[in-house]
């Protein structure tokens, strides 16, 4: 396996693939290698430094982690200095705990022998070809890591002792099994109950109010009567798109001669090759073909090439900007011409030309339409930033009003309606037309028209200068206009207290073994239904509340229902419930890692506070 890995990375097709691959890291950013200034470490923990170097590849590799989690989204969160910084205190934060947990691990005298380290390694499925331990694969990985095999082998006994450690703290939490029975029994249990319910929407119907009544609830609650900040805005929308003209012929032959390139195909070569480790077996492969040897079976069964040999040599057809210099200082002119034995950076090769397509330009008729439609949006997106540079002059030298701009553009300003932070109009809702309305920066005094805006551009070659015309800060609402509101409002405040009390009076009658006082209330219990412990809704709560129930003698209680009604609720009966076992492994599961993980919790808090911990300046140091 190993080997074939080894000579694949000496192909050349690999190393033409490679010399492409290789301009994107060229552009890319090498400054995460580039770690200077401030203090030497990441952090000293107890006196045992965790360097720059690793913080560095700890956050590399936590950032690596959450971008193939988060896909699209991590660019956004990356771009957020504040929460790319609180991720470095994090990473920070992991390896400070890491070290305290080893350190304490070897206090406590935990060990793990060179068996124990072996095992691990010969264990692990990365190491690992056909279900066995495969050596050559091992140091390959490790290597790969940046370590020798005994420093990797040291890493790894240190995560074993630190794990043996967290075992032992997560160990120690468990359940007898009488306990774990009682609980199935518990959490399964169902409850047989009835219910009367006192409609509260009906009792407010029947209240009546005082003006008194009203003014005070007004008075207690006017924060349930805020009128949100409100804005009008009047606007003026450039968009590149309406701004297209026809392209003359003139145009679209005076763009095809300047761009000739972009319409001609270069030479395309094809070739094939036999790539062998010595110059001595490059000699023999071209004295077979010399004798008159088929190519592609000679580059089947000798070329250490692995991924062109198994299509008989072919190395498909290369531009001139990706071919290999070998191959182009070969000296190949003529179809069907042979190589001598070329020396090259992965070995030996005896090449050979097998087809040429000469360069093409393709005809103006043929691309007319791609030019026309180019030629259409240049002209385009140049009178669009003419006229927004027209236009953000006419804004800026008339402050007043729109009309300079107005004027500038060719168009009428467009006026919205009176919209709020959650209701900004679909037209405006761009994040920085957004920002621009309701940073305050266009706000006049007293509500009054502020400044024009700047031009605003925003995607799609798209722009907008903008106005606030109109602007109404955040208020309480006055009484007269939420008078309706707060009338329906105390109606249902009294009728709740009404049902309440009528409720309560109810109840102490049933306590006290009235049976008709249900009737003389105009109510009734319903039809007996079974609840579950696992209801969320307030019934079955207050039903998994109450004590048990003699035989034929219910439990009454008052509660209130998801609706807001007042229910009497009779509890008649309590069944005994079973979990399957699978449920129950699971339950037992939860409440003795949860109990662990308390503990955990509780011994690194002790560890934190003990220790004497310096940090350097990685968490603020700029990306």
């Amino acid at each position: 396996m190993m080997d074939s890995l080894r000579t694949a990375a000496n192909s050349l097709v690999l190393k033409i693939i490679f010399g492409i691959i290789i301009v994107s890291f060229i552009l890319t950013g090498v400054s995460s290698y580039l770690i200077g200034g401030g203090a030497n470490y990441a952090a000293k923990v107890n006196g045992q430094e965790i360097s720059r170097g690793q913080f560095e590849n700890a956050f590399a590799g936590e950032r690596n982690r959450m971008q193939q989690q988060l896909g699209d989204q991590y660019s956004e969160l990356a771009a957020n200095e504040g929460y790319m910084k609180n991720l470095r205190q994090q990473t920070l934060n992991r390896l400070i705990d890491e070290a305290l947990l080893d350190q304490y691990a070897k206090s406590l005298g935990l060990g793990i022998s060179d068996e124990q380290v072996k095992k691990a390694i010969f264990s692990t499925q990365a190491f690992q070809s056909n279900g066995k331990f495969d050596n050559a694969r091992y140091n390959s990985i490790v290597n790969q890591m940046g370590m020798t095999a005994d420093q990797y082998a040291q890493a790894l006994r240190n995560q074993l002792t630190t794990q043996q450690l967290i075992n032992a703290v997560v160990g120690t939490d468990f359940m007898l099994k009488g306990e774990t029975e009682e609980l199935a029994a518990l959490v399964a249990q169902q409850r047989v109950v009835r219910e009367a319910t006192i409609d509260v929407n009906a009792l407010a119907a029947k209240q009546q109010v005082s003006d008194a009544e009203v003014n005070a609830y007004y008075e207690q609650n006017k924060n349930n009567f805020i009128s949100p900040e409100q804005f009008r805005v009047s606007y003026i929308k450039l968009d590149a798109a309406a701004m297209q003209e026809n392209a003359t012929d003139a145009e679209i032959q005076s763009y095809y001669d300047q761009h000739q390139d972009q319409f001609t195909q270069p030479q395309r070569n094809r070739y094939s090759v036999i790539q062998t480790k010595t110059e001595a077996e490059a000699k023999a492969v071209l004295d077979e073909l010399n004798k008159g040897a088929d190519f592609a079976t000679v580059a089947k069964a000798k070329s250490t090439d692995i991924i062109s040999a198994k299509n008989g040599g072919d190395m498909g057809w290369l531009e001139d900007a990706t071919t290999p210099d070998e191959l182009k200082n070969a000296g190949l002119k003529e179809k069907g011409q042979l190589s001598g034995v070329i020396k090259s950076s992965v070995g030996f090769l005896v090449a050979r030309l097998d087809d040429i397509t000469a360069a093409k330009t393709k005809p103006l008729a043929e691309v007319r339409d791609d030019i026309a439609a180019k030629v259409k949006q240049e002209k385009a997106l140049d009178a669009f930033y003419a006229l927004q540079q027209k236009v953000s002059d006419a804004a800026s030298n008339d402050n007043e009003s729109l009309a300079g701009a107005e004027q500038a553009a060719g168009v009428k300003a467009v006026e919205t309606g009176w919209f709020s932070h959650e209701n900004l109009p679909e037209e405006l809702n761009f994040k920085p037309v957004s920002d621009a309305i309701f940073n305050g920066g266009l706000v006049g005094e007293n509500g009054t028209p502020g400044s024009n805006s700047d031009i605003i551009t925003v995607d799609g070659d798209r722009a907008f200068v903008l106005r606030v015309s109109e602007h109404k800060a955040e208020a309480v609402k006055p009484l007269a206009e939420v008078k309706d509101q707060v009338v329906a409002l105390v109606k249902h405040n009294k009728a709740a207290q009404q049902a309440k009390l009528d409720a309560e009076k109810i109840l102490a009658d049933l306590k006290a073994g009235k049976s008709d006082a249900m009737k003389a209330a105009g109510l009734s219990f319903g039809e007996a239904k079974t609840l579950s412990r696992t209801g969320q809704d307030p019934v079955s709560q207050a039903a998994f509340g109450l004590s048990l129930p003699a035989k034929d003698k219910p439990v009454f209680s008052t509660t209130t229902d998801m609706q807001g009604n007042v229910v009497l609720l009779a509890l008649d009966e309590v069944k005994a419930g079973t979990l399957p076992d699978a449920q129950k492994k699971a339950m037992v599961q939860g409440i003795t890692q949860n109990n662990a993980q308390i503990a955990f919790e509780a011994m690194m808090s002790n560890l934190r506070k003990e220790a004497k911990i310096k940090l350097g300046d990685v968490v603020t140091q700029e990306q």
